[in-house]
């Protein structure tokens, strides 16, 4: 029986080219080594050609999820590891312009490995109100400050169950990722879980969430006076649309 390999619309064209061009360095390699090289010699460099070749396929897997239905919570919006939870200053996305410059927010950065799931998810049901895309570096993604110097994109979201809270999803580049794909367009509504785009090849992306109090500055998690609770910490692997990062008190 034929399996069907979830591979992502987003791949194209290079889930194709990409493995077309492993296989013709390896038939290459083959040939070129064969009075050159012991056999041991030819096998082990056209098992690593191998691996390479299914890499390429797993980068670009899309694998079925079944979401959590529950509107108090806010979904992971990539797989990967977190690797920094901090409050900071709202984003002038989140306040009217006569308060800019006050209140706070929730960032939650997720670096995505080369052998992490690519694909970006809405946190919850929302609407897109703006996006925005940045030019940037292509810095070392693991890195916090590369969400403020790399090339990246914003997603301005408007939840559409209560809180009518504003977020915020960034896409960022990393050193190896050089190409964001946002598949939305301003004002379209997303479902929790719904996929919206991908970053190719290792990257970052982070979760902004406004504080109605400020958290303590020194905590891995918000207050619970802030009338949400962070649910991951510093480490943990989530995995998007499955895993809880932040639900409403």
């Amino acid at each position: 029986m034929f399996m069907r390999i979830p591979l992502t619309k987003y791949g194209w064209p290079q889930v194709v080219v990409y493995p077309a061009a492993v296989l013709v360095s390896m038939v290459v390699f083959l040939l070129g080594t064969q009075h050159q090289l012991s056999l041991g010699s030819r096998l082990i460099g056209a098992g690593f050609l191998v691996v390479i070749f299914i890499w390429t396929f797993a980068f670009f897997r899309d694998p079925e999820r079944r979401c959590p239905s529950d509107r108090n919570l806010l979904l992971a919006p990539a797989d990967g590891k977190v690797t920094d939870i901090e409050t900071i200053e709202a984003p002038p996305a989140f306040l009217p312009k006569q308060e800019e410059g006050s209140g706070a927010a929730l960032r939650i950065g997720i670096f995505l490995s080369i052998f992490n799931t690519h694909i970006n998810r809405a946190p919850c049901n929302v609407k897109v109100e703006k996006i925005t895309y940045r030019k940037g570096k292509f810095k070392i993604a693991m890195n916090p400050q590369s969400g403020r110097v790399n090339e990246s994109n914003d997603l301005d979201l408007i939840r559409t169950d209560n809180p009518k809270d504003r977020l915020i999803v960034r896409q960022i580049s990393g050193a190896i990722a050089r190409r964001i794909i946002c598949d939305t367009s301003e004002g379209q509504e997303l479902a929790g879980g719904q996929k919206f785009g991908m970053i190719k090849f290792g990257s970052r992306t982070e979760l902004y969430v406004p504080l109605r109090e400020l958290a303590t500055p020194d905590s891995e998690r918000c207050s619970p006076m802030s009338g949400v609770k962070c649910l991951v910490q510093i480490g943990d692997k989530v995995k998007a649309g499955l895993t809880p990062l932040v639900k409403y008190e």
